[in-house]
């Protein structure tokens, strides 16, 4: 569809939500706030990269982090440039991770704290996109683990790693353009 500025609409169905539940998440991409980051976040996803990436990185009340391969093979290692923040990061917006200036490539954040993060804008932590609808699936990604899935491991060993250690995490089970599919209903 037409819609402002270039912006998409993604569906994120998550699987392995706390007591076992699913959710799908709508996002709103927004060209607008961070150029850049939304045209490689649209050839991620026409790449279906985030494909069973699991919620690896879970930290109460301020953000769930995802984006390294499920396989390690598939993982993207050339950097995009920084958007300049035009945007806050609140609560719900979908921002890269980085490790530096200029370092972002598949790793994304959902903003989780109810104030939002406002602290992330002036290190250069540009939003792409917010969910405007399934919020509350987000804040049912598992958070039993918090911080402890070692990275450099998810990405040497991708689920394999994960699957194994910490069997209980969310992940993103399907990803498509659009609003989430109808059949709910039997």
């Amino acid at each position: 569809g037409e819609d402002s500025g270039g912006g998409r609409i993604y569906t994120l169905e998550l699987a392995s939500l706390n007591d076992g539940k699913k959710g799908s998440v709508v996002i709103q991409t927004k060209p607008e706030w961070a150029p850049l980051g939304v045209e490689h976040f649209h050839e991620l996803m026409e790449a279906d990269f985030y494909k069973d990436a699991k919620f690896f990185r879970v930290v109460d009340n301020f953000v769930v982090q995802f984006g390294i391969p499920a396989i390690p093979a598939n993982s993207r290692k050339t950097p995009i440039k920084d958007d300049p923040v035009v945007q806050t990061n609140a609560r719900g917006t979908l921002t890269y991770a980085t490790s530096g200036p200029n370092t972002r490539t598949t790793q994304l954040f959902i903003n989780t704290r109810k104030g939002g993060n406002k602290f992330l804008d002036n290190q250069g932590f540009a939003p792409i996109g917010e969910v405007i609808s399934g919020l509350e699936f987000v804040d049912e990604i598992y958070a039993g683990y918090g911080e402890k899935p070692a990275q450099g491991k998810i990405q040497q060993q991708g689920n394999a790693y994960l699957d194994k250690e910490f069997p209980l995490l969310s992940y993103v089970a399907e990803t498509y353009q659009g609003s989430p599919k109808a059949g709910s209903e039997g």
